[in-house]
């Protein structure tokens, strides 16, 4: 029925009967032996059965039993020195499941986390694991009218710890609903602003709207209790949110909140609290005003204070991101970025790994990595985001063609999600790869998207729709409104520390000065471009604009 209907059908009430009566057949021992197996899952053990039914001596000749019966089969244990079984279908657990009475689920799954904790503390899930068998023993408690608040806070405790080892490694809708099911659990008995913004973080690429909600939520909630603290934490997080998805960012509203909010929670010594914070004064005021060396700063107190709350992290608060986009030169940046891979492994990191390695001319390691770390990550995250660096990467190389594919992908998943922070910056760096292309007519729109979506304290985007717009002009002749809008573009590149960004600029300015017939004063742009690029050791873009100069001298009159 399910493969015809191809989504999930509801089993007819007969077929559940028949199951029934046919369990009721089996003798006292052998169907509470299988009902014990039935509180574990479709997967089961022989020595959590023992556990749950200590009375019960012909545990393992009733396991033997239900094998012959064809009722369960022997399976891969889960657990060291353990013997597994797997229920012959799922809906042969169900029936053995749905006959306990709720008030036996619920000891049964607190007895079982108890099981758990002493026989898995190698498995990498056992937070997950536990919190799911406290949180079916909390649920019918409640059910039950006998609300037990320390299972519920347990059984929370135990999915929170879940959702944030979810999103370290960047699995961000499982640590939603990790996180989201904790908070279901505690929200009722306490406030946790700091499990209120890791949800608000786990559902900000996809729904910041709706991230920026919880955050506001939770401010309200510690107002309302008269938490000046933790209600400015919350404050900091709801205009962190809404960074990304307003048409008009507080960009100057989130850096004063995060500053006021520093010696607060440094003097609570609350860490956890103090890494949204530095997040939001690093990946949000720092990056959007293009001041990369304060993010690469703010993201080293993240990973500072996440460490002493206890938090071993995968995530690196954008580090890598500034290490790339500012002035730090490639190759010590290379240095940096590997020191804290060796403990925080990540394919998304290592994606900001192969940009630094193009801009060193290791185009072929570069190539490796961006493959593989590209398609391990997009497995994480579902979506198009590693193609807004998988663009990145190829510009830098010079494979223009390349690069517009990636970046017309991420431009389209930001729109999708609402993003215009991100989209006005990328949409101007795919219309510049256009240009370089010759495409200037598919261009110009990416450019007026950029104008209509750049903060005015963006100034990376602000140059960016600048740059492509004034080669447009050039393209077309109109060698004076491009010239102002070039140059605009560059004063506006020298407002950050980004020598790419800047770079990038004069080269554009390059073009539109060679386009007058200015040659000499193309070449000079060049060689101040150039000067962006060695500082910041990207032997790649350094050498193609030598290439470009050659070419300009070359066509110069003798």
């Amino acid at each position: 029925m399910a493969g015809e209907a191809g989504e999930e059908v509801a089993v007819p009430p007969t077929l559940r009967a028949l199951l029934a009566a046919r369990l009721d057949q089996l003798d006292s021992g052998e169907r509470r032996v299988l009902e014990r197996g039935a509180v574990e899952g479709e997967i089961f053990h022989r020595g959590a059965v023992q556990a749950l039914t200590p009375e019960e001596t012909q545990v393992t000749p009733h396991l033997a039993a239900l094998v012959r019966r064809e009722l369960i089969r022997p399976d891969k244990a889960q657990f060291a020195r353990e013997d597994g079984f797997r229920f012959r279908h799922i809906l042969i657990r169900d029936a053995a499941y749905d006959a306990l009475p709720k008030a036996t689920r619920a000891d049964l799954h607190e007895r079982f986390s108890g099981w758990v904790e002493e026989h898995g503390r190698d498995l990498v899930e056992m937070d997950e694991i536990v919190g799911y068998h406290l949180e079916r023993a909390a649920r019918y408690k409640h059910e039950l009218g006998q609300p037990d608040p320390n299972l519920a806070d347990r059984a929370g405790e135990r999915l929170a710890a879940a959702g944030r080892r979810a999103a370290w490694r960047d699995d961000d809708r499982a640590a939603a609903g990790l996180l989201e099911r904790a908070l279901e659990l505690t929200r009722p008995a306490r406030l946790d602003v700091v499990l209120e913004l890791d949800l608000a973080n786990a559902l900000s690429d996809r729904d910041g709207p709706r991230a920026a909600a919880i955050a506001d939520a939770a401010a309200e909630r510690a107002r309302a209790t008269g938490d000046d603290t933790r209600e400015l934490l919350a404050r900091v997080g709801a205009a962190h949110h809404r960074l990304y998805v307003s048409s008009d960012p507080p960009v100057d509203e989130l850096e004063q909140l995060a500053q006021k909010a520093l010696p607060l929670l440094e003097q609570a010594e609350n860490h956890a609290g103090l890494v949204h914070a530095w997040a939001a004064l690093g990946s949000g005021v720092a990056n959007h005003r293009g001041r990369f060396e304060d993010w690469a700063h703010a993201a080293e107190q993240g990973l500072r204070h996440a460490q002493l709350a206890g938090r071993g992290s995968g995530a690196l608060f954008g580090l890598q991101d500034a290490l790339v986009l500012g002035p730090r030169p490639a190759d010590q940046a290379l240095r940096t970025l590997d020191a804290f891979l060796s403990e925080n492994p990540d394919p998304r990191h290592e994606l900001f790994r192969s940009w630094l390695l193009a801009m060193l001319t290791r185009f072929e390691e570069a190539s490796q990595i961006a493959r593989e770390a590209g398609e391990h990550a997009r497995e994480l995250t579902g979506d198009d985001w590693v193609d807004n660096v998988l663009g990145r990467i190829a510009a830098t190389t010079g494979d223009h063609e390349a690069a517009a594919v990636h970046l017309r992908r991420a431009c389209d998943m930001f729109e999708a999600r609402g993003q215009l922070g991100f989209l006005a910056t990328f949409a101007s760096i795919l219309g510049r790869s256009l240009c370089i292309l010759g495409r200037h007519d598919e261009a110009e729109p990416l450019a007026r998207l950029g104008r209509e979506l750049a903060d005015e304290q963006d100034w990376l985007a602000q140059a960016l729709w600048r740059q492509v717009q004034a080669l447009v002009d050039a393209h077309r002749g109109q060698h004076t409104q491009a010239e102002q809008l070039a140059r605009e573009a560059v004063a506006s590149s020298e407002c950050t520390d980004s020598l790419d960004g800047q770079g990038d600029a004069l080269c554009d300015l390059a073009e539109v000065l060679h386009a007058a017939g200015r040659a000499d004063e193309a070449e000079a742009a060049l060689a101040q471009a150039l000067e962006r690029y060695e500082r910041k050791h990207n032997l790649a873009q350094a050498a193609q604009v030598r290439d470009r100069l050659a070419e300009l001298q070359d066509a110069a009159p003798r």
